[in-house]
């Protein structure tokens, strides 16, 4: 029913700054929120920020709170998340994902995913 597809991404130094975008497409009109996850070898799967369509309310898991910024266009039903200041526990593939009655960090609360793309920041 929704469909998302996440860019940018890639590789940059410890330090440095990149970009992940989401595009949402199909019914989107039953979306409430956005959030981003990320995921590293051995790891789970760990919330980062999310943020409401309509309203543009944001929260941020602690570890990144600072120095990322997610961002929304509702025209556009496009999601970006900001990152600044990249450390090397950053590196993950970072998930889009989009919920249709919940805004929070969990993702069981979430009901559509992004296929994921890779992050890395070196050190």
């Amino acid at each position: 029913q929704v469909q998302l597809v996440e860019s940018g991404g890639g590789l940059v130094q410890a330090g440095g700054s990149l970009r992940v975008s989401c595009a949402a497409s199909g019914r989107t009109f039953s979306i409430y929120a956005m959030g981003w996850f990320r995921q590293a070898p051995g790891k789970e799967r760990e919330f980062v920020a999310a943020i409401t369509w309509s309203g543009g309310a944001t929260f941020y898991a602690d570890s990144v709170k600072g120095r990322f910024t997610i961002s929304r266009s509702n025209a556009n039903r496009t999601v970006d998340l900001q990152m600044n200041s990249l450390k090397p526990e950053d590196t993950a593939v970072y998930y889009c994902a989009a919920a249709r009655r919940y805004y929070g960090a969990r993702p069981s609360e979430y009901d559509y995913w992004g296929q994921g793309i890779k992050v890395t920041a070196s050190s």
